[in-house]
């Protein structure tokens, strides 16, 4: 054996599964395929928003829970200023379906949150340009995952416990035999007792096709504006914020560098033939339609695009990640699939994977994120 665990792929879940299982044994190696949080990768963009706030199952709750504490260690442990807790805005029409939905959801969870008229937005958020019948939901909790410095930050920490990580090392392939997991690459090879497979976009072919088949890969894309009064921009008085409509949807996180804002058109992801092969230009339309909504939506912005990007991430057909092992007999854990929206609850996630693949710890209530669900 090479090892107690390996975690393959170590980006936003897989550098928290790496050191989550650091913490657990000193017989875990992580493999990942570039180089922690490289530029192509899902961890691309500088922010991912976290949010205790949302709408859709309220069992992510106690995950983003547990991840809230996780990240406050993660920065304790490395001395890095990981998640910045500005606030959160969640914006829409005072009597329509997203704001709704979600309150139904903030309400069952019991989540702290408070309602802001459109005179209170004004008078404390005057960036956001309101239509007439919209409100927000503010919640105190929510704020900016700084997503390069969390995913160096935690594969640091993991090998300081002393983890072993291979850098430029693509898996090709994984086998399960009567002993392990053998893991190749190249003339290279590895065998396991247990293996994560958190690969994101990249895992597909790592992946039986009963799965395979329950996914796609998407891109994504991200975009940068000017501030005309950059002051107006920072964390401490822009929270990262949502915003739907039936006609314009947009979020978005302060400035982080001190100059430039994230403002991105929301659920625009479109299915892409590889990982490998995202197309990282913005279309005509993309940039068209998301310097209009900039234009109605912040005034202080200059309608002009100075940043885009657009990355892979593995989507599934129920937009529920892939989490647990591939069967009850497997030696294989999946953590992957995690649709666009898996970075604020990563450290849960990781710790979740190290836990259950290391035999340390099963979870309840979480039948609607097992790999099993769609093996029938």
């Amino acid at each position: 054996m090479d090892g107690q665990l390996a975690v393959i792929g170590l980006g936003s879940v897989g550098s928290m599964a790496l050191w989550q299982a650091s913490r657990l044994t000193d017989s875990v190696v992580g493999f990942e395929a570039q180089a922690p949080a490289h530029g192509r990768s899902a961890v691309g963009g500088d922010t991912r928003l976290f949010r205790m706030i949302y709408r859709g199952r309220p069992d992510y709750y106690p995950i983003l829970e547990r991840s809230r504490e996780l990240w406050a260690e993660l920065e304790a442990e490395t001395g890095q200023d990981i998640l910045t807790r500005c606030g959160g805005l969640s914006i829409g029409t005072a009597d329509g379906s997203y704001l709704r939905s979600l309150l139904e959801t903030t309400r069952t969870n019991g989540a702290t949150h408070q309602i802001l008229t459109r005179a209170e937005m004004a008078e404390r958020y005057p960036q956001h340009n309101l239509r007439p019948d919209d409100i927000a939901v503010f919640d105190p909790h929510a704020g900016a995952l700084r997503t390069d410095r969390a995913v160096t930050a935690a594969v640091a920490a993991a090998q300081a416990n002393g983890a072993t990580v291979h850098t430029n090392a693509p898996i090709s392939s994984i086998q399960e035999t009567s002993d392990g997991v053998v893991l190749t690459y190249g003339d290279n090879s590895w065998t396991f007792e247990r293996v994560i497979v958190a690969s994101g976009a990249w895992s597909k072919h790592l992946m039986p096709h009963y799965l395979g088949a329950h996914t796609e890969t998407r891109r994504i894309f991200l975009s940068w504006f000017v501030a005309r009064d950059a002051t107006q921009f920072t964390p401490d008085r822009f929270p990262v914020f949502s915003r739907l409509h039936d006609d314009r949807s947009m979020y978005g996180a302060p400035s982080v560098d001190g100059v430039t804002v994230k403002a991105t058109l929301d659920g625009r992801g479109a299915p892409t033939p590889a990982a490998d092969s995202v197309p990282r230009d913005l279309t005509d339309a993309e940039i068209a339609e998301t310097t209009e909504t900039v234009s109605e939506f912040f005034p202080g912005l200059i309608p002009t695009i100075v940043r885009s990007d657009a990355f892979p991430d593995l989507y599934t057909r129920d937009r529920n990640p892939l989490l647990g092992w591939l069967s009850e007999s497997s030696r294989i854990y999946s953590a992957t699939g995690f649709s666009g929206a898996g970075f604020k609850m990563a450290s849960g996630y990781g710790e979740i994977a190290a836990s259950e693949a290391l035999g340390k710890r099963s979870f309840e209530r979480l039948d609607f994120v097992r790999p099993q669900r769609f093996s029938n």
